[in-house]
Parts: C-alpha cells; sequence; structure tokens
C-alpha cells in the first residue's frame, strides 16, 4: 500500500517521469499511464474498504479525471495510436475516478481490467 501512495504521490505532483509530467510536454509516455493507472486502481480497490481519504488522494484522481481528458483533446497534442487506446485510456481514467469517488466499481465483481 505505502509503494502505491508513493507512485501516486509521484504522478500526482508531476515529478520527473511522471505521466502529468510528459503529458504537459505534449509527449503521451504509455509505460508511465500504465504505472498512474496501476497505482490509481489499487487505491480505488484500497480506499473501497477505508472510507477515510486523505486530501491530496482526492485532490490528484479529481485532477487527472478533469485535466487530461481536456488537455489532450487539443488539436495539436499528438495522440497515442491507435486510436482505440487513447480511447480505453480516457474511459479508463473516466472509471477509476468514478469509483475511487463512489466507493465502488460499476462492473460486477470479479471484472478483470484489461491491460492498456
Amino acid at each position: 500500500m505505502d509503494e502505491m501512495l508513493e507512485v501516486l504521490r509521484r504522478e500526482f505532483d508531476a515529478e520527473e517521469g511522471s505521466f502529468l509530467l510528459r503529458l504537459r510536454g505534449m509527449e503521451w509516455d504509455r509505460d508511465a499511464f500504465t504505472r498512474l493507472e496501476r497505482a490509481m486502481r489499487a487505491a480505488c480497490e484500497h480506499f473501497q474498504a477505508n472510507g477515510s481519504l486523505d486530501r491530496w488522494v482526492a485532490e490528484g484522481f479529481y485532477a487527472v479525471a478533469t485535466w487530461v481528458p481536456v488537455w489532450t483533446s487539443h488539436p495539436g497534442f499528438p495522440r497515442p495510436r491507435p486510436d482505440g487506446y487513447y480511447e480505453a485510456c480516457i474511459e479508463r481514467i473516466g472509471d477509476l475516478a468514478d469509483w475511487f469517488f463512489r466507493g465502488f466499481s460499476n462492473y460486477v465483481e470479479g471484472h478483470v481490467w484489461a491491460e492498456l
């Protein structure tokens, strides 16, 4: 759990090598996105059973869910290929934010998250 929180903090703070920092530089880093997505998913699983949240975690989820789709929708942003990958990533961000803030996933018990 501590490792996942550390990954989230580095990602949400847009530290060197993070997905959000690279995104600001107009680069979609697939490995960095995978690291962020997995940490967000682990946080959803953890906090689903634990009702107490640190503010920075909630702020980070909100920022990713609202900023990433807007920033990458700019016509000048070089979206990753294929288009289906990008669209699946944006949908995943929304699904994770929904799960995180509602406290439960809209997917049935035992849902297997596809690798992106």
